[in-house]
């Protein structure tokens, strides 16, 4: 069993490509191998900057040999049939077997020498190797057929065992030497076999695993910082593309002018990360300090003084910008900023940002008016609505998309706003994620709430309804984090009133135009695909989407009441669970296709129930009933189920004791009257011809 080494060499390759690139590698390798008949085994694959790299250990020196058998035509055929499979065979008649008068071919093949594998494979990874972007160079680069690469190739390392793999790609071919370290060991190095590969490039100043050089980043930037008193603020995906950005990392501190401290915190680590590719620090006190972290790609003589320097000067002419934004932006109210959303397009059905706004401000408003976000003032609500989106117009938003939101919040502080206002500007983005915090505080549950929603009911009124995986205005968080929003909150909307609202009719029975009953048609949806949503969300704590549905279909009518609907479910999949649960079900079903068979019943029935069966479910209905009534009143869902399990030793004595479909009609009507009654104890909790099972 033989190592083999592939090294692929070329110009920078983007940090950003580098994982999927190794992820492609693998892929590509395994695939040619399998194809080939062989195992891969176990791969090890590094990138750096300027290469990718594979190590498969313990392939075989040749494939396997194999036999491979074709069937023929029959042996009284015609002599041309045979002539023609002997051409396609490349045997004679005497090689054949007959069996059962049928001619057949074994074939065997010796086994082919894995550096021939090997040889094919390189070239196959280099073709096809799906680069998000990539080029063609040299003399071939003319045709459309030439070698593609994320840069141009500019040497291959290809040894099986102590042995050179011939290749040659786009004018380069695969040989023992590579390149260390572009400043520290500009020079060839021979590599001998896969082997001494990593610590060779080491001695040149390459640390070829990239894991290694993001464990000396993430742990040197930290030491870095603790050794002036400082906390590094830990940005795992800064650590990745410095590891991509550097072959052999080394983690400096440096410092800038504490006077740009005065500008917001976050503005000034993404101006670090974003721009330079720098770590903050915070001081012994928690906040920013002015310090920050750079990853030098040089081992320094002087330590690396001079390349802080270098770093210091460049960061700061970018904090001198970010300050600017600053200042200017303040120059101007909120208010003034907003002015400017009347020219910026939200969609072409939906207007301007600015008609967004006031549709928002008029439904946070009514969110605080009507009670449904407790303890809000409405005309906090109207002023925070009104200006949440005005920074998408200054010019730190302009520079920074990422702090849409924040600025505002910090604009409106600045501004003397109140602090609610302030708050639900900054944060009435969230929940942004599934991992996101969901805003607690009512001005910002109502103004975040209010823009999600308008969100669903405009595009749904246009009939932009997400599709398949295509979700281009992000529909689907929108509904996610409406959901978060009203039950983490516990808050008691009715979607088909906030439609209602949205829609500008106070009155949901009042008279309503063509176009009105258009748009009050289609937000229909809008219940429907929030249920979905809630399914979906449920579904991860146990609780199934046919549970959902009968806990939302209830009582005839749809409950668009989420937290209901959510409340109701997870109590009834918690009593389906139980024996009681369970039974009543199976007696659910049963009534309802008796009843399904009976059609519509005919007659009075009996005076006074015929057994003592039929008694003692009547008497446990007429308890039932008003019970389990009362509590879904009241929303006391675990009430109405413990109502129902009342029902279950009746219900089952009964079918034990009687016969429903009696010859006597009048029995026979009396008895399909208390199923009547029994299902319809049930739907008035929960619509169980919903439940599967």
């Amino acid at each position: 069993m033989t190592d083999f080494l592939l090294e692929l060499r070329s110009e920078e390759i983007p940090a950003r490509m580098q994982a999927g690139a190794r992820a492609e590698l693998e892929k590509l390798f395994r695939a040619q191998l399998s194809a080939a008949g062989l195992e891969a085994g176990d791969l090890t694959i590094w990138s750096t900057p300027r290469r990718l790299a594979l190590i498969a250990k313990g392939l075989p020196e040749a494939t396997a040999a194999v036999s491979e058998e074709l069937k023929g035509p029959r042996s009284s055929a015609p002599p041309q049939a045979l002539e023609g499979f002997l051409r396609k065979t490349g045997l004679t008649q005497d090689q054949l077997e007959d069996r059962d008068g049928v001619w057949f071919a074994v074939i065997d093949k010796p086994g082919r020498p894995t550096s021939h594998v090997l040889t094919d494979t390189i070239a196959h990874i280099v073709r096809h190797m799906p680069w998000p972007k990539s080029m063609r160079w040299g003399k071939e680069s003319a045709s459309s057929e030439s070698a593609r690469w994320v840069r141009p190739l500019s040497g291959i390392v290809a040894i099986f065992g102590e042995e050179l793999v011939p290749c040659k790609i786009a004018g380069v071919e695969a040989g023992f030497a590579t390149r260390g370290h572009r400043f520290h060991c500009p020079g060839e190095i021979t590599i001998g076999s896969a082997s001494d590969y990593a610590e060779k490039l080491r001695a040149c100043h390459v640390i070829v695993d990239h894991e290694e050089r993001q464990a000396i980043i993430r742990d040197g930037a930290a030491k870095a910082a603790a050794d002036a008193g400082l906390s590094l603020v830990e940005d795992e995906g800064l650590v990745i593309e410095n590891a991509g950005l550097t072959e052999w990392p080394v983690p400096l501190l440096g410092r800038f002018d504490e006077a740009f401290l005065e500008v917001p915190p976050e503005v000034i680590q993404l101006t670090a990360r974003v721009n330079q590719k720098y770590f903050v620090v915070n001081g012994a006190d928690g906040k920013l300090a002015n310090g920050f972290v750079c990853t030098a790609n040089i081992d320094a003589r002087d330590g690396g003084a001079e390349i802080v320097a270098g770093n210091r000067k460049v960061l700061a002419a970018r904090l001198s910008d970010a300050r600017f934004f600053w200042e200017q932006d303040q120059k101007k109210a909120l208010a003034q900023h907003a002015e400017k959303l009347a020219n910026i397009t939200f969609h072409e059905k939906l207007g301007t940002v600015a008609d967004k706004v006031e549709r928002v401000a008029k439904l946070a408003e009514w969110l605080a008016s009507e009670g449904i976000v407790p303890n809000c003032d409405p005309a906090l609500a109207r002023q925070a609505a009104e200006l949440a989106k005005a920074d998408l117009v200054t010019e730190m938003v302009g520079e920074f998309p990422e702090l849409q939101g924040l600025m505002g919040g910090y604009y409106a502080r600045a501004e003397g706003l109140p602090d609610a206002v302030a708050d639900a500007i900054r944060d009435h983005y969230k929940p942004v994620g599934q991992g996101d915090d969901v805003p607690t505080a009512p001005v910002t549950v109502a103004v975040a709430l209010a823009d999600k929603l308008d969100t669903l009911f405009g595009f749904f009124r246009e009939d932009m309804f997400p599709t398949g995986s295509k979700d281009p205005f992000a529909l689907r968080r929108a509904g996610i984090s409406s959901l978060r929003l009203i039950l983490q909150n516990g808050l008691k909307l009715s979607t088909d009133a906030a439609a209602t609202q949205w829609l500008g009719q106070s009155d949901p029975t009042a008279r309503l135009s063509e176009k009105e009953i258009a748009d009050r048609k289609i937000l229909t949806t809008i219940p429907d695909f929030l249920t979905e949503r809630l399914a979906v969300q449920l579904r991860e704590t146990g609780v199934s989407a046919d549970v959902v549905q009968a806990s939302r279909e209830w009582n005839s009518r749809d409950d668009t009441r989420l937290d209901r609907t959510e409340t109701r479910a997870r109590d009834l999949q918690a009593f389906l669970a139980t024996e009681d649960g369970t039974n009543l079900l199976a007696g659910y079903k049963r009534a309802a296709n008796i009843l399904k068979q009976a059609g519509e019943v005919s007659g009075n029935g009996a005076a006074t129930p015929p057994t003592d069966a039929d008694a003692a479910l009547l008497a446990a209905l007429d308890t039932a009933e008003p019970a389990a009534s009362a509590a879904v009143a009241e929303e006391r869902f675990t009430d109405a189920m413990a109502a129902l399990a009342s029902l279950r030793a009746p219900i089952d004595a009964f079918f034990d004791g009687v016969m429903v479909n009696d010859p006597d009609e009048a029995v026979r009507a009396y008895r399909l009257g208390l199923l009547a009654r029994f299902t319809g104890a049930v739907h008035g909790v929960a619509d169980f011809s919903k439940i599967e099972g």
